[in-house]
């Protein structure tokens, strides 16, 4: 389960990078939630599972806004900038170190001296894995910054408030709070056109498949069954997985940093998995 998250999420970058050159980065955002938010729960209800109801909708409510709404919507306005995609996943990466510093106060979770060499291990395999190609935009930079802080408070609040929901209806419900704040944001900011619409259809297809309802079932379940701090270990190994999808898909160069960084990243997350 981990192995596949990992890989499905870091195909998130290649999408997104495709679908903010088609279209502008909250219209697309906001469609692949509301489509995604409508398939879901059309699933759920077929199936007959249960519904969050009073508190448990309303905790479901905010880490649905921080998870999702925050943190794509800052993300994906970084990518339309120029900001490139590893530049993105480098920052989101730095994740497990914000969890671990947080999730101690918040959770009460032990960190413990070896988790914490795998931190420092994943954080040095997230550097050298875009060292090579950080361009930088302070505007870009502070949007990565404010989607990096929606993701970590989002999954921490998701992990204390909401332990034992119906992944299938939770993620659902995620999906909907999500997709409104970000078509009224599209619609304020933005001119909500699609210029391509092969390439805009191929993201969003992906994105809602794959990114949006594969991903985020997984996520969910691993945040029920582990602590955050060993989920979000996980993210350190986006960045260099990103490289290797973008040579396979893209054809841009994998350099030996990236490698580095993926064996780097990969034993970070061994390292802080044990307790």
């Amino acid at each position: 389960m981990p192995a596949v998250f990992v890989l499905l999420w870091s195909s998130a970058f290649i999408a997104g990078a495709i679908g903010v050159d088609a279209a502008p980065p909250l219209l697309l955002i906001f469609a692949r939630f509301a489509a995604a938010g409508i398939l879901l729960t059309g699933y759920a209800i077929a199936v007959r599972a249960p519904w969050p109801r009073g508190r448990a909708l309303a905790h479901l409510a905010v880490s649905g806004l921080l998870i999702q709404a925050v943190q794509f919507g800052a993300l994906y306005s970084a990518m339309a900038m120029g900001l490139p995609a590893g530049v993105v996943a480098l920052v989101q990466g730095l994740n497990p170190v914000v969890i671990a510093l947080l999730a101690a106060r918040v959770l009460g979770e032990r960190v413990t001296g070896r988790q914490w060499a795998g931190f420092g291990l994943g954080a040095a395999g997230v550097v050298l894995a875009v060292a090579d190609r950080v361009a930088f935009s302070p505007l870009g930079v502070v949007l990565c910054l404010v989607g990096l802080l929606g993701l970590s408070l989002g999954t921490l609040y998701q992990k204390r408030h909401v332990t034992d929901m119906d992944v299938r209806t939770g993620t659902a419900v995620q999906f909907l709070v999500a997709a409104p704040p970000l078509g009224a944001l599209s619609l304020l900011t933005e001119t909500p056109a699609v210029a391509h619409w092969g390439a805009f259809g191929a993201s969003l297809a992906w994105m809602v498949a794959v990114n949006s309802i594969g991903v985020f079932l997984l996520l969910n379940t691993m945040l029920r069954r582990s602590p955050a701090s060993t989920v979000a270990a996980l993210f350190f190994l986006t960045p260099s997985v990103t490289a290797v999808l973008a040579w396979a898909t893209l054809g841009q160069a994998l350099d030996p940093l990236a490698v580095a960084g993926l064996v780097l990243g990969g034993a970070g997350v061994l390292l802080a998995g044990r307790r």
